[in-house]
Protein backbone atom coordinates (compact mmCIF):
# COMPACT_ATOMS: atom_id res chain seq x y z
CA UNK A 1 0.00 0.00 0.00
CA UNK A 2 1.45 3.40 -0.64
CA UNK A 3 -0.03 6.33 0.99
CA UNK A 4 0.99 10.73 0.79
CA UNK A 5 1.64 12.87 3.67
CA UNK A 6 1.88 16.61 1.94
CA UNK A 7 5.34 16.16 -0.64
CA UNK A 8 6.05 12.23 0.88
CA UNK A 9 5.67 9.31 -0.85
CA UNK A 10 5.48 6.09 1.50
CA UNK A 11 5.41 2.38 0.50
CA UNK A 12 4.12 0.34 3.44
CA UNK A 13 5.36 -2.45 1.89
CA UNK A 14 8.56 -1.90 1.02
CA UNK A 15 9.70 0.57 3.96
CA UNK A 16 10.44 2.88 1.21
CA UNK A 17 9.71 7.27 2.21
CA UNK A 18 10.52 9.11 -1.10
CA UNK A 19 10.42 12.78 -1.70
CA UNK A 20 10.48 14.29 -4.73
CA UNK A 21 11.54 10.96 -6.13
CA UNK A 22 14.58 11.06 -3.75
CA UNK A 23 14.46 8.18 -0.93
CA UNK A 24 14.90 9.51 2.44
CA UNK A 25 16.81 7.35 5.27
CA UNK A 26 13.89 6.29 7.13
CA UNK A 27 14.11 2.43 8.48
CA UNK A 28 13.76 0.40 11.35
CA UNK A 29 12.11 1.41 14.40
CA UNK A 30 11.75 5.25 12.62
CA UNK A 31 9.48 3.53 9.70
CA UNK A 32 7.42 1.54 12.24
CA UNK A 33 6.59 4.71 14.29
CA UNK A 34 5.90 6.93 11.10
CA UNK A 35 3.68 3.85 9.83
CA UNK A 36 1.56 3.90 12.98
CA UNK A 37 1.27 6.83 13.48
CA UNK A 38 -0.10 7.30 9.48
CA UNK A 39 -2.66 5.01 10.36
CA UNK A 40 -4.01 7.15 13.16
CA UNK A 41 -4.49 9.65 10.67
CA UNK A 42 -4.44 12.44 12.35
CA UNK A 43 -5.86 11.65 15.80
CA UNK A 44 -3.38 12.39 18.64
CA UNK A 45 -1.58 9.52 19.23
CA UNK A 46 0.29 8.68 23.03
CA UNK A 47 3.47 7.74 24.37
CA UNK A 48 2.17 5.48 26.16
CA UNK A 49 0.06 4.26 23.40
CA UNK A 50 3.50 3.96 20.82
CA UNK A 51 5.12 1.98 23.61
CA UNK A 52 2.37 -0.65 23.43
CA UNK A 53 1.68 -1.25 19.69
CA UNK A 54 5.42 0.31 18.15
CA UNK A 55 7.91 -1.12 20.90
CA UNK A 56 5.72 -4.26 22.19
CA UNK A 57 7.33 -6.53 23.48
CA UNK A 58 10.37 -4.77 24.58
CA UNK A 59 9.96 -2.44 27.46
CA UNK A 60 11.00 1.35 26.70
CA UNK A 61 10.21 4.74 28.77
CA UNK A 62 8.93 7.66 27.32
CA UNK A 63 12.55 9.11 26.67
CA UNK A 64 13.19 6.25 23.93
CA UNK A 65 10.10 7.18 22.34
CA UNK A 66 11.08 11.27 22.20
CA UNK A 67 14.36 10.10 20.76
CA UNK A 68 12.24 7.92 18.51
CA UNK A 69 10.27 10.55 17.63
CA UNK A 70 13.71 13.13 17.22
CA UNK A 71 15.69 10.36 14.78
CA UNK A 72 12.71 10.47 12.83
CA UNK A 73 12.19 14.36 12.56
CA UNK A 74 16.22 14.32 11.41
CA UNK A 75 15.68 11.89 8.71
CA UNK A 76 12.70 13.66 7.29
CA UNK A 77 14.37 17.18 7.76
CA UNK A 78 11.24 18.33 9.62
CA UNK A 79 11.76 21.47 11.79
CA UNK A 80 10.29 20.78 15.15
CA UNK A 81 9.39 24.70 15.83
CA UNK A 82 7.76 24.58 12.01
CA UNK A 83 6.99 20.74 11.73
CA UNK A 84 5.22 19.64 8.08
CA UNK A 85 4.68 16.47 9.10
CA UNK A 86 4.85 15.25 12.81
CA UNK A 87 3.86 17.88 15.39
CA UNK A 88 4.34 17.30 19.53
CA UNK A 89 1.25 18.09 20.86
CA UNK A 90 1.92 19.13 24.77
CA UNK A 91 1.01 16.70 27.55
CA UNK A 92 -0.90 14.64 25.02
CA UNK A 93 1.41 12.88 22.42
CA UNK A 94 2.14 12.97 18.63
CA UNK A 95 0.22 14.01 15.97
CA UNK A 96 0.53 14.27 11.46
CA UNK A 97 0.27 17.71 10.51
CA UNK A 98 -1.55 16.61 7.47
CA UNK A 99 -4.26 14.31 6.34
CA UNK A 100 -2.85 11.01 4.77
CA UNK A 101 -3.96 10.17 1.75
CA UNK A 102 -3.84 6.64 -0.46
CA UNK A 103 -2.24 6.99 -3.96
CA UNK A 104 -3.27 5.36 -6.91
CA UNK A 105 -2.15 2.40 -7.46
CA UNK A 106 -1.00 3.41 -10.94
CA UNK A 107 1.83 5.65 -9.24
CA UNK A 108 3.51 3.26 -8.26
CA UNK A 109 7.08 4.26 -6.28
CA UNK A 110 10.20 3.21 -8.59
CA UNK A 111 12.87 2.45 -5.96
CA UNK A 112 14.87 -0.13 -5.13
CA UNK A 113 15.62 -1.29 -1.44
CA UNK A 114 16.75 -4.80 -1.74
CA UNK A 115 19.05 -6.97 -3.59
CA UNK A 116 16.00 -7.67 -5.30
CA UNK A 117 15.31 -4.15 -5.93
CA UNK A 118 18.71 -3.73 -7.47
CA UNK A 119 18.03 -6.82 -9.51
CA UNK A 120 14.74 -5.08 -11.10
CA UNK A 121 16.39 -1.19 -10.85
CA UNK A 122 17.14 -2.08 -14.97
CA UNK A 123 13.66 -2.93 -15.88
CA UNK A 124 12.73 -0.02 -13.85
CA UNK A 125 15.16 2.39 -15.35
CA UNK A 126 14.16 1.29 -18.94
CA UNK A 127 10.60 2.03 -18.00
CA UNK A 128 11.59 5.69 -16.45
CA UNK A 129 13.92 6.21 -19.44
CA UNK A 130 10.56 6.12 -21.59
CA UNK A 131 8.61 8.39 -19.86
CA UNK A 132 11.72 10.72 -19.20
CA UNK A 133 11.01 11.00 -15.44
CA UNK A 134 14.54 9.70 -13.89
CA UNK A 135 15.98 12.12 -11.39
CA UNK A 136 19.20 13.06 -13.32
CA UNK A 137 20.08 11.91 -17.14
CA UNK A 138 20.79 8.80 -18.25
CA UNK A 139 23.54 7.70 -20.02
CA UNK A 140 21.33 7.32 -23.08
CA UNK A 141 19.98 11.17 -22.39
CA UNK A 142 23.42 12.31 -22.47
CA UNK A 143 25.39 9.61 -25.37
CA UNK A 144 22.34 10.52 -27.71
CA UNK A 145 20.84 14.06 -26.93
CA UNK A 146 18.39 14.58 -29.75
CA UNK A 147 20.00 18.58 -29.58
CA UNK A 148 23.17 17.43 -30.24
CA UNK A 149 23.39 17.76 -34.00
CA UNK A 150 22.07 21.28 -33.84
CA UNK A 151 24.14 22.44 -30.64
CA UNK A 152 26.16 25.72 -30.52
CA UNK A 153 29.93 24.97 -31.24
CA UNK A 154 31.42 23.60 -27.35
CA UNK A 155 33.56 26.53 -25.50
CA UNK A 156 36.65 23.96 -24.94
CA UNK A 157 37.36 26.63 -22.72
CA UNK A 158 34.54 26.42 -20.47
CA UNK A 159 34.47 22.63 -20.85
CA UNK A 160 37.92 22.48 -19.65
CA UNK A 161 37.90 24.38 -17.03
CA UNK A 162 34.22 22.60 -15.74
CA UNK A 163 36.50 19.16 -16.07
CA UNK A 164 39.24 20.69 -13.81
CA UNK A 165 36.93 21.33 -11.01
CA UNK A 166 35.08 18.65 -11.22
CA UNK A 167 37.87 16.68 -10.91
CA UNK A 168 39.01 18.75 -8.31
CA UNK A 169 35.96 17.57 -5.93
CA UNK A 170 35.76 14.34 -7.11
CA UNK A 171 39.59 13.79 -5.43
CA UNK A 172 38.32 15.32 -2.05
CA UNK A 173 36.55 12.61 -1.95
CA UNK A 174 33.74 13.15 0.64
CA UNK A 175 29.85 13.21 -0.03
CA UNK A 176 28.87 16.58 -0.89
CA UNK A 177 32.20 17.19 -2.98
CA UNK A 178 31.20 13.82 -4.80
CA UNK A 179 27.64 15.85 -5.66
CA UNK A 180 29.50 19.17 -6.48
CA UNK A 181 31.20 17.00 -9.34
CA UNK A 182 28.61 15.19 -10.66
CA UNK A 183 26.96 18.35 -11.26
CA UNK A 184 30.02 19.87 -13.48
CA UNK A 185 30.28 16.84 -14.76
CA UNK A 186 26.38 17.27 -16.34
CA UNK A 187 27.20 20.87 -16.98
CA UNK A 188 30.31 19.97 -18.83
CA UNK A 189 28.10 17.24 -21.04
CA UNK A 190 25.48 19.52 -21.76
CA UNK A 191 27.91 21.84 -23.81
CA UNK A 192 29.85 18.42 -25.19
CA UNK A 193 27.46 15.66 -25.43
CA UNK A 194 29.74 13.02 -26.61
CA UNK A 195 32.94 14.00 -24.05
CA UNK A 196 34.13 11.21 -23.01
CA UNK A 197 36.19 12.60 -20.31
CA UNK A 198 32.64 14.20 -18.65
CA UNK A 199 31.20 10.98 -19.62
CA UNK A 200 33.69 8.67 -17.85
CA UNK A 201 34.08 10.78 -15.14
CA UNK A 202 30.51 11.36 -14.51
CA UNK A 203 30.55 7.63 -14.47
CA UNK A 204 33.02 6.97 -12.12
CA UNK A 205 31.28 9.77 -9.29
CA UNK A 206 28.13 8.01 -10.23
CA UNK A 207 29.56 4.88 -9.01
CA UNK A 208 31.04 6.49 -5.58
CA UNK A 209 27.43 7.93 -4.83
CA UNK A 210 27.00 4.18 -4.51
CA UNK A 211 29.96 2.32 -3.13
CA UNK A 212 31.02 5.34 -0.96
CA UNK A 213 28.79 7.48 -0.02
CA UNK A 214 25.21 5.08 0.53
CA UNK A 215 23.23 6.45 -2.68
CA UNK A 216 21.35 3.61 -4.10
CA UNK A 217 21.80 1.17 -6.79
CA UNK A 218 19.97 3.58 -9.54
CA UNK A 219 23.47 5.41 -9.42
CA UNK A 220 25.94 2.45 -10.44
CA UNK A 221 23.51 1.74 -13.35
CA UNK A 222 23.54 4.46 -15.14
CA UNK A 223 27.63 4.58 -14.15
CA UNK A 224 27.30 1.44 -16.33
CA UNK A 225 25.05 3.05 -19.04
CA UNK A 226 27.77 5.76 -19.23
CA UNK A 227 30.85 3.46 -19.63
CA UNK A 228 29.00 1.47 -21.78
CA UNK A 229 28.77 4.00 -24.06
CA UNK A 230 32.30 5.10 -24.38
CA UNK A 231 33.43 1.07 -24.98
CA UNK A 232 30.85 1.10 -28.23
CA UNK A 233 32.64 4.06 -29.46
CA UNK A 234 36.35 3.47 -28.32
CA UNK A 235 36.67 0.03 -27.35
CA UNK A 236 40.02 0.32 -26.29
CA UNK A 237 39.49 2.62 -23.46
CA UNK A 238 40.97 1.28 -20.09
CA UNK A 239 39.68 4.13 -18.55
CA UNK A 240 35.70 2.88 -19.93
CA UNK A 241 36.52 -0.61 -18.53
CA UNK A 242 37.82 0.74 -15.49
CA UNK A 243 34.75 3.13 -15.09
CA UNK A 244 32.04 -0.12 -16.08
CA UNK A 245 34.29 -2.13 -13.53
CA UNK A 246 33.60 0.23 -10.77
CA UNK A 247 29.93 -0.07 -11.40
CA UNK A 248 29.68 -3.62 -11.51
CA UNK A 249 31.84 -4.04 -7.94
CA UNK A 250 28.92 -1.55 -6.64
CA UNK A 251 26.52 -4.30 -7.50
CA UNK A 252 28.28 -6.93 -6.45
CA UNK A 253 28.88 -8.10 -9.51
CA UNK A 254 32.24 -9.67 -8.57
CA UNK A 255 33.12 -11.87 -11.86
CA UNK A 256 32.03 -9.14 -14.47
CA UNK A 257 33.72 -6.60 -12.49
CA UNK A 258 36.99 -8.35 -12.00
CA UNK A 259 36.92 -9.09 -16.09
CA UNK A 260 36.69 -5.19 -16.74
CA UNK A 261 39.33 -4.60 -13.85
CA UNK A 262 41.90 -6.64 -15.97
CA UNK A 263 40.90 -5.67 -19.30
CA UNK A 264 41.95 -2.08 -17.92
CA UNK A 265 45.21 -2.92 -16.79
CA UNK A 266 46.07 -5.03 -19.84
CA UNK A 267 45.26 -1.56 -22.20
CA UNK A 268 46.82 0.33 -19.99
CA UNK A 269 49.20 -1.41 -17.07
CA UNK A 270 51.06 1.72 -15.97
CA UNK A 271 47.89 3.84 -16.24
CA UNK A 272 45.55 1.63 -14.26
CA UNK A 273 46.77 1.02 -10.99
CA UNK A 274 43.84 2.00 -9.76
CA UNK A 275 42.59 -1.02 -11.51
CA UNK A 276 44.92 -3.58 -10.60
CA UNK A 277 44.32 -2.11 -6.82
CA UNK A 278 40.38 -2.89 -7.28
CA UNK A 279 41.41 -5.81 -9.05
CA UNK A 280 43.21 -7.22 -5.90
CA UNK A 281 40.30 -6.27 -3.62
CA UNK A 282 38.21 -8.25 -5.60
CA UNK A 283 40.98 -11.30 -5.39
CA UNK A 284 41.19 -11.20 -1.48
CA UNK A 285 37.00 -11.40 -1.35
CA UNK A 286 37.41 -14.37 -3.65
CA UNK A 287 40.04 -16.16 -1.28
CA UNK A 288 42.83 -15.52 -3.78
CA UNK A 289 44.81 -14.18 -1.18
CA UNK A 290 48.42 -14.59 -2.92
CA UNK A 291 47.36 -13.15 -5.98
CA UNK A 292 45.76 -10.26 -4.08
CA UNK A 293 48.48 -9.69 -2.11
CA UNK A 294 50.86 -9.75 -5.10
CA UNK A 295 48.83 -7.32 -6.94
CA UNK A 296 48.37 -5.13 -4.21
CA UNK A 297 52.23 -5.10 -3.87
CA UNK A 298 52.75 -4.32 -7.55
CA UNK A 299 50.38 -1.51 -6.79
CA UNK A 300 52.07 0.02 -3.57
CA UNK A 301 55.73 -0.19 -5.79
CA UNK A 302 53.77 1.66 -8.24
CA UNK A 303 52.83 4.67 -5.77
CA UNK A 304 49.23 4.20 -6.24
CA UNK A 305 46.83 5.59 -3.28
CA UNK A 306 48.84 4.55 -0.49
CA UNK A 307 46.17 4.29 2.14
CA UNK A 308 43.85 2.05 0.31
CA UNK A 309 47.00 -0.05 -0.86
CA UNK A 310 47.83 -0.25 2.45
CA UNK A 311 44.30 -0.95 4.10
CA UNK A 312 43.82 -4.01 1.52
CA UNK A 313 47.55 -5.49 2.49
CA UNK A 314 46.58 -5.20 6.16
CA UNK A 315 43.64 -7.11 5.01
CA UNK A 316 45.79 -9.96 3.16
CA UNK A 317 48.22 -9.86 5.86
CA UNK A 318 46.23 -10.63 8.61
CA UNK A 319 43.96 -13.59 6.89
CA UNK A 320 46.98 -15.06 6.03
CA UNK A 321 48.57 -15.33 9.23
CA UNK A 322 50.95 -11.98 9.90
CA UNK A 323 49.14 -10.41 12.19
CA UNK A 324 52.05 -8.21 13.79
CA UNK A 325 52.51 -7.13 10.03
CA UNK A 326 48.81 -6.33 9.32
CA UNK A 327 48.82 -4.23 12.61
CA UNK A 328 51.72 -2.38 11.82
CA UNK A 329 49.88 -1.18 8.74
CA UNK A 330 46.47 -0.73 10.16
CA UNK A 331 47.43 1.36 13.26
CA UNK A 332 49.67 3.56 11.18
CA UNK A 333 46.54 3.77 8.59
CA UNK A 334 44.49 5.32 11.85
CA UNK A 335 46.58 7.27 12.58
CA UNK A 336 47.76 9.40 9.36
CA UNK A 337 44.41 8.90 7.46
CA UNK A 338 41.16 10.27 9.51
CA UNK A 339 39.36 11.33 6.96
CA UNK A 340 38.93 7.87 5.58
CA UNK A 341 35.74 5.56 6.89
CA UNK A 342 36.69 2.50 5.73
CA UNK A 343 40.27 2.56 7.65
CA UNK A 344 37.84 4.50 10.50
CA UNK A 345 36.40 1.00 10.45
CA UNK A 346 38.88 -1.05 9.43
CA UNK A 347 41.37 -0.67 12.57
CA UNK A 348 38.64 -1.07 15.40
CA UNK A 349 37.42 -4.12 13.78
CA UNK A 350 40.83 -5.52 13.70
CA UNK A 351 41.80 -5.34 17.36
CA UNK A 352 37.98 -7.10 18.39
CA UNK A 353 39.48 -10.40 16.04
CA UNK A 354 42.31 -10.45 17.71
CA UNK A 355 40.07 -10.43 21.02
CA UNK A 356 41.21 -7.15 22.59
CA UNK A 357 38.32 -5.08 23.42
CA UNK A 358 39.49 -2.76 25.56
CA UNK A 359 41.59 -1.17 23.09
CA UNK A 360 38.58 -2.14 20.16
CA UNK A 361 36.56 -0.06 21.94
CA UNK A 362 38.59 2.92 22.59
CA UNK A 363 39.46 2.69 18.77
CA UNK A 364 36.11 2.57 18.60
CA UNK A 365 35.11 5.75 20.13
CA UNK A 366 37.36 7.38 18.23
CA UNK A 367 36.34 6.21 15.04
CA UNK A 368 33.04 7.30 15.77
CA UNK A 369 33.89 10.90 15.27
CA UNK A 370 35.41 10.43 12.15
CA UNK A 371 33.21 10.15 8.97
CA UNK A 372 31.38 6.71 9.10
CA UNK A 373 30.87 4.01 6.92
CA UNK A 374 27.70 1.54 8.04
CA UNK A 375 30.15 -1.02 8.56
CA UNK A 376 31.09 0.78 11.98
CA UNK A 377 27.92 0.77 13.15
CA UNK A 378 27.38 -2.94 12.44
CA UNK A 379 30.93 -3.84 14.70
CA UNK A 380 29.64 -1.20 17.39
CA UNK A 381 26.68 -3.83 17.54
CA UNK A 382 28.98 -6.51 17.43
CA UNK A 383 30.99 -5.37 20.39
CA UNK A 384 27.82 -4.67 22.03
CA UNK A 385 26.63 -8.15 21.85
CA UNK A 386 29.97 -9.11 23.37
CA UNK A 387 29.30 -7.19 26.38
CA UNK A 388 25.71 -8.37 26.85
CA UNK A 389 24.64 -5.42 25.72
CA UNK A 390 21.68 -5.92 23.21
CA UNK A 391 20.17 -2.80 23.48
CA UNK A 392 23.02 -0.91 22.66
CA UNK A 393 23.83 -3.29 19.84
CA UNK A 394 20.01 -2.95 18.24
CA UNK A 395 20.45 1.01 18.16
CA UNK A 396 24.05 0.59 16.27
CA UNK A 397 22.13 -1.89 13.87
CA UNK A 398 19.64 0.79 13.59
CA UNK A 399 22.61 3.51 12.87
CA UNK A 400 23.67 1.34 10.30
CA UNK A 401 20.39 0.97 8.69
CA UNK A 402 19.72 5.11 9.14
CA UNK A 403 23.17 5.59 6.68
CA UNK A 404 22.26 2.99 3.90
CA UNK A 405 18.67 1.85 4.46
CA UNK A 406 19.42 -0.71 1.06
CA UNK A 407 21.73 -2.71 3.78
CA UNK A 408 19.91 -5.98 3.89
CA UNK A 409 22.85 -7.10 6.18
CA UNK A 410 21.94 -3.65 8.98
CA UNK A 411 18.02 -4.90 8.54
CA UNK A 412 18.56 -8.54 9.30
CA UNK A 413 20.81 -8.10 11.93
CA UNK A 414 18.28 -5.15 13.32
CA UNK A 415 15.32 -7.21 13.34
CA UNK A 416 16.90 -10.51 14.76
CA UNK A 417 18.22 -9.18 18.14
CA UNK A 418 15.05 -6.32 18.04
CA UNK A 419 12.88 -9.20 18.19
CA UNK A 420 10.77 -8.54 15.18
CA UNK A 421 12.52 -11.23 12.89
CA UNK A 422 8.32 -12.45 11.76
CA UNK A 423 8.62 -15.03 8.98
CA UNK A 424 7.61 -13.58 6.37
CA UNK A 425 9.94 -11.21 6.46
CA UNK A 426 12.18 -13.53 6.69
CA UNK A 427 11.24 -15.60 3.98
CA UNK A 428 10.60 -12.59 1.74
CA UNK A 429 14.75 -12.15 2.36
CA UNK A 430 16.11 -15.56 2.01
CA UNK A 431 14.40 -15.37 -1.70
CA UNK A 432 15.56 -11.66 -2.42
CA UNK A 433 19.26 -13.18 -1.39
CA UNK A 434 18.58 -15.92 -3.59
CA UNK A 435 17.15 -14.19 -6.97
CA UNK A 436 20.44 -11.69 -6.16
CA UNK A 437 22.90 -14.78 -5.80
CA UNK A 438 21.20 -15.87 -9.00
CA UNK A 439 21.87 -12.48 -10.93
CA UNK A 440 25.90 -13.03 -10.49
CA UNK A 441 25.82 -11.06 -6.79
CA UNK A 442 28.85 -13.53 -5.38
CA UNK A 443 29.97 -11.39 -2.34
CA UNK A 444 30.15 -14.21 0.38
CA UNK A 445 28.17 -11.42 2.50
CA UNK A 446 24.87 -12.78 0.83
CA UNK A 447 25.91 -16.21 2.11
CA UNK A 448 26.99 -15.26 5.52
CA UNK A 449 23.05 -13.33 5.81
CA UNK A 450 21.58 -16.25 4.89
CA UNK A 451 23.15 -18.14 7.22
CA UNK A 452 22.64 -15.59 10.30
CA UNK A 453 18.63 -15.70 9.22
CA UNK A 454 19.00 -19.72 9.57
CA UNK A 455 20.63 -19.63 12.66
CA UNK A 456 18.31 -17.24 14.30
CA UNK A 457 15.01 -19.33 13.06
CA UNK A 458 16.79 -22.45 14.40
CA UNK A 459 17.44 -24.25 11.21
CA UNK A 460 20.77 -25.12 12.29
CA UNK A 461 21.47 -27.33 9.23
CA UNK A 462 20.48 -25.27 6.36
CA UNK A 463 22.51 -22.15 8.29
CA UNK A 464 25.62 -24.70 8.11
CA UNK A 465 25.22 -24.96 4.83
CA UNK A 466 25.16 -21.33 3.87
CA UNK A 467 27.99 -20.90 5.62
CA UNK A 468 30.02 -23.17 3.33
CA UNK A 469 28.75 -21.91 0.76
CA UNK A 470 30.17 -18.33 1.41
CA UNK A 471 33.55 -20.42 2.46
CA UNK A 472 33.26 -22.07 -1.39
CA UNK A 473 32.88 -18.39 -2.70
CA UNK A 474 35.79 -16.64 -0.93
CA UNK A 475 35.18 -16.14 2.68
CA UNK A 476 38.23 -16.69 5.11
CA UNK A 477 37.80 -15.38 8.00
CA UNK A 478 38.27 -17.86 10.62
CA UNK A 479 38.88 -15.42 13.69
CA UNK A 480 35.43 -13.92 13.07
CA UNK A 481 33.49 -16.93 12.89
CA UNK A 482 35.15 -18.01 16.37
CA UNK A 483 34.98 -14.55 18.32
CA UNK A 484 32.17 -12.99 16.91
CA UNK A 485 28.77 -13.40 19.12
CA UNK A 486 27.06 -13.23 15.95
CA UNK A 487 27.90 -17.20 15.51
CA UNK A 488 27.81 -18.03 19.32
CA UNK A 489 24.70 -21.06 18.60
CA UNK A 490 26.21 -21.95 15.07
CA UNK A 491 29.53 -22.84 16.76
CA UNK A 492 27.42 -25.08 18.83
CA UNK A 493 26.66 -27.22 15.92
CA UNK A 494 28.21 -30.06 14.63
CA UNK A 495 29.58 -29.65 11.29
CA UNK A 496 30.55 -26.20 11.98
CA UNK A 497 34.46 -27.29 13.04
CA UNK A 498 34.72 -29.12 9.60
CA UNK A 499 33.67 -25.98 8.15
CA UNK A 500 36.70 -24.04 10.21
CA UNK A 501 39.14 -26.22 9.19
CA UNK A 502 37.88 -26.53 5.36
CA UNK A 503 38.76 -22.58 5.60
CA UNK A 504 42.29 -23.34 7.37
CA UNK A 505 43.33 -25.71 4.68
CA UNK A 506 42.34 -22.99 2.03
CA UNK A 507 44.26 -20.39 3.73
CA UNK A 508 47.38 -22.93 4.60
CA UNK A 509 47.80 -23.34 0.56
CA UNK A 510 47.25 -19.92 0.05
CA UNK A 511 50.14 -18.96 2.79
CA UNK A 512 52.61 -21.74 1.13
CA UNK A 513 52.05 -19.71 -2.24
CA UNK A 514 52.22 -16.07 -0.87
CA UNK A 515 55.69 -16.73 0.21
CA UNK A 516 56.49 -16.96 -3.23
CA UNK A 517 55.23 -12.88 -3.79
CA UNK A 518 57.84 -11.12 -4.89
CA UNK A 519 58.56 -8.32 -2.34
CA UNK A 520 56.56 -9.82 0.78
CA UNK A 521 59.92 -10.86 2.49
CA UNK A 522 61.12 -7.36 2.21
CA UNK A 523 57.61 -5.74 3.95
CA UNK A 524 57.94 -8.09 6.66
CA UNK A 525 61.89 -7.67 7.00
CA UNK A 526 61.30 -3.74 7.00
CA UNK A 527 59.21 -3.22 9.59
CA UNK A 528 56.81 -2.49 6.81
CA UNK A 529 58.15 0.87 4.99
Amino acid sequence: MIVRLADLTIDLEAHLVLREGEQLGVSGLSFDLLAYLLQQGQRVVSADELIETVWAPAEVNEETVTQRVKLLRQALDDDPRRPRYVRTVRGRGYQLCAPVSEQPEDQEVAQSTSAVGQALAVILIAALLLLGALWWPSAEQVVRSPDANHAEPANHAEIDLLLERARHYGGIGQRDDTLRAIELYRQALVLEPDSVDARLGLSFASSAMMCLHNDDSRRALEAEQLAEAVIAVVPDNAAAYAARAYAADCRGLIVQAMADYRRAVEIDPRGRLDSLSSLAHLLAIRGQLADALAANLKARAGGHDLPLVDLQLAHNLELLGYSAAAETLLRRSFQLYPDSPFIAAAWPAFLFRLGRLGEAQAALSDAQQRPQHPTLWLLAGEMALAEGKTDAAVDAFDRALQLKPESGPAATLWRIYSGQLDPAWADARLNQLSVAIGAGDLWPDNWLEVALLEQARGEYGAALEALDQAREVGYRDRQSLALSPLWRKLREQPGFSAIQERIAQAIAQERERARQVPGLAELLGEGIQ
